[in-house]
C-alpha cells in the first residue's frame, strides 16, 4: 500500500489532495482512535493508496506512519507538497534529509529512507502528465521529515501562488501518483537482488546529471548531496557517519560524484563505497554487479574503455555467491587488423559484429573501436565474429580466405608504380587510368589491365583453439561464402 500525506498548513497539499480524489475513486472512513490534525478523522481509501491528512506542515512532521490503517503494509508514503522559489512553473520530486544543519524541519546529519525507485518513475509519469507550460525535475536533498520510518518522498507543484491553485497542474500530479500503483520503493529492474540505486555528490540544487541518471539510465537515485549541501555538511572526513548514513538511507553502494571532491572520494572509498561515473552507470545498464565486477577483473575498467556486448550470462549464475562469471566465459584476443579493416568498410557493421557476438570487449579510439581483449561464451560465438568481419571485407576485396592462420584478403587494382613506369604523366590522365579508361601517353595506347596488381593483405587470428577441420571458407567477390577450393 502507498501512503499519501496531505498538510493543511500548505495550501498546494490540500488543493493536491483534493485533486486526487477527483481523480481516483477513494472511500471516505472516520479513525475515531486518533487525532484529527494527527493524520485522524476523516482519512480515504482506494486500491493501493490510503490518503490520509495533517495539521502539521509536511517538514515538521515526525513519522506519519502510525496514522495509516495498516503501517506494516506501507510501501512508502508520498508527501505532496508545494515547491517555492523562482523557478516557474515546475513539478518535481525528491527525498527527504540533511547532510548538514537541520534548518528546514528533521534532524542534522540524517536522512529519512529514500524511495529511489518510486522516485524514478514518478518522474517519468510527471513528464506524462504536465501540462505543456510546465517544466519537470528533481530536487536535492535539503530538508525534513527525517525520522520516517517507512521510504518516502515529496511530489511538489511549485513555485508561486499561481501554481499552487492551477487545477490541471494539481491532476497532473495526482495523475502521476496514482500512477504508482503496484511501484515498488526501490529500483529492482527485471528482478535483480541488488537495488540498482546511486547516492549523488555535488552539482547544484536542481542537479542536472542525477536527473539524466534517473530518466535516461537503468538506475535509480537516492539521496542527493548538492554542492550547497556538503558545504553545509562541512569536512567530509569529519563527517563519515553523514556521508555513511546516506548510503544506507539509500539502500546504494555506489555514487557519482559531480566535479572534483578528492577528499569526499576517498571517504566514500574508505568506507567501502565505489565512485563511478555516468558512462560507468550508462554503459552497465541492467546487468548483474557480478558480471560487470568479473569483466573488470578479467579485462578493464568501463572507465578505461570497456563495453558490453549483448552476450548475456546467465543471471542465476551471477547471483551465486560459490559461482564466479569468469568460469563461464572465455577470453580471447579480438583481431585489432581485421577490425580496423572492416571498420573502414563499414564501421556500423563492424560494431554490430562484436556487440552481438560477445559478453564484453576492449576498445579504443574513446571507445568507439573494439581492440584488444574480449569475453566470449564459447568458441563458435568468436568463429561467428571471425566469419563476420570477412563476410564485411568481402564488399572491398575480390576474395576473402580464412586460414589457420587468420584472413587473407587478395585484390587487383590499380598500381601507381606501374603507371610511373610507364611514362603516365601525374594530372588528369594519370586520374582516368586510375580510374579504370584506357589513355593514350606518347602515341602508346596504356590499358587499365596493363598497371594491375594483386593486393594481398594478411590478418592474424589468435583463434582460442585450433581451427575446426571444415570452418575455412573462402568470400568470392560477390560475396558469397564457399567452403573448400574454387
Amino acid at each position: 500500500m502507498i501512503g499519501i500525506v496531505v498538510s493543511r498548513a500548505d495550501e498546494a497539499s490540500t488543493h493536491l489532495g483534493e485533486q486526487l480524489r477527483a481523480v481516483g475513486e477513494w472511500t471516505a472512513h472516520e479513525d475515531e482512535h486518533r487525532a484529527d490534525g494527527d493524520g485522524g478523522g476523516s482519512y480515504y481509501t482506494t486500491e493501493g493508496f490510503e490518503l490520509r491528512e495533517f495539521d502539521t506542515i509536511h517538514i515538521e512532521l515526525d513519522d506519519p506512519t502510525p496514522a495509516f490503517s495498516t503501517p506494516d503494509d506501507l510501501d512508502f508514503i508520498i508527501f505532496v507538497s508545494r515547491h517555492a522559489g523562482d523557478t516557474g512553473r515546475l513539478l518535481t520530486a525528491h527525498v527527504t534529509g540533511n547532510f548538514g544543519p537541520a534548518e528546514y524541519g528533521g534532524d542534522a546529519g540524517s536522512f529519512a529512507r529514500a524511495a529511489p525507485g518510486a522516485h524514478k518513475t514518478v518522474v517519468d509519469n510527471l513528464s506524462e502528465h504536465a501540462p505543456d507550460n510546465y517544466e519537470v525535475g528533481i530536487e536535492c536533498t535539503h530538508h525534513g521529515p527525517t525520522a520516517c520510518s517507512t521510504p518516502s518522498m515529496f511530489v511538489e507543484l511549485g513555485s508561486g501562488e499561481e501554481q499552487w491553485q492551477d487545477a490541471e497542474a494539481a491532476r497532473a500530479i495526482a495523475k502521476a501518483v496514482l500512477d504508482l500503483g503496484g511501484v515498488a520503493a526501490d529500483h529492482r529492474p527485471d528482478g535483480l537482488e541488488a537495488p540498482r540505486h546511486v547516492v549523488g555528490f555535488g552539482g547544484g540544487h536542481y542537479t542536472p546529471r542525477c536527473e539524466r541518471i534517473v530518466t535516461e539510465t537503468d538506475w535509480a537515485v537516492g539521496h542527493i548531496g548538492s554542492d550547497w549541501q556538503l558545504d553545509a555538511m562541512g569536512d567530509p572526513a569529519a563527517n563519515r557517519e553523514v556521508i555513511d548514513a546516506a548510503f544506507a538511507a539509500s539502500a546504494a553502494e555506489l555514487a557519482v560524484v559531480d566535479g572534483e571532491k578528492p577528499d569526499l572520494e576517498r571517504v566514500i572509498d574508505d568506507l567501502g563505497y565505489r565512485v563511478v561515473s555516468e558512462t560507468w552507470l550508462r554503459t552497465v545498464g541492467e546487468r548483474p554487479r557480478a558480471v560487470v565486477d568479473a569483466a573488470e577483473a578479467t579485462l578493464s575498467p568501463v572507465a578505461e574503455g570497456l563495453r558490453f556486448g549483448e552476450i548475456a550470462v546467465d543471471s542465476d549464475t551471477s547471483r551465486d555467491g560459490d559461482t564466479n562469471p569468469a568460469e563461464t566465459w572465455t577470453a580471447v584476443s579480438l583481431p585489432d587488423d581485421l577490425i580496423a579493416a572492416a571498420n573502414g568498410v563499414d564501421p556500423d557493421t563492424t560494431l554490430a559484429a562484436v556487440t552481438e557476438t560477445t559478453i564484453g570487449y576492449e576498445t579504443t579510439e574513446g571507445a568507439t573501436l573494439p581492440a584488444g581483449r574480449a569475453l566470449v561464451a564459447d568458441t563458435a560465438n568468436f568463429k561467428h565474429l571471425i566469419d563476420r568481419l570477412a563476410e564485411s571485407l568481402a564488399t572491398d576485396y575480390e576474395s576473402v580466405e580464412q586460414t589457420a592462420e587468420g584472413v587473407v584478403c587478395r585484390d587487383t587494382g590499380f598500381d601507381p608504380a606501374k603507371a610511373a613506369t610507364l611514362g603516365v604523366p601525374e594530372g588528369p590522365t594519370f586520374g582516368r587510368l586510375a580510374a579504370g579508361e584506357t589513355v593514350t601517353v606518347n602515341g602508346r595506347e596504356i590499358t587499365p589491365e596493363s598497371v594491375e596488381s594483386e593486393r594481398v593483405e594478411q590478418f592474424t587470428v589468435d583463434w582460442p583453439e585450433a581451427d575446426p577441420a571444415g570452418q575455412r571458407a573462402e568470400t568470392a567477390s560477390d560475396g558469397r561464402l564457399t567452403n573448400g577450393e574454387r
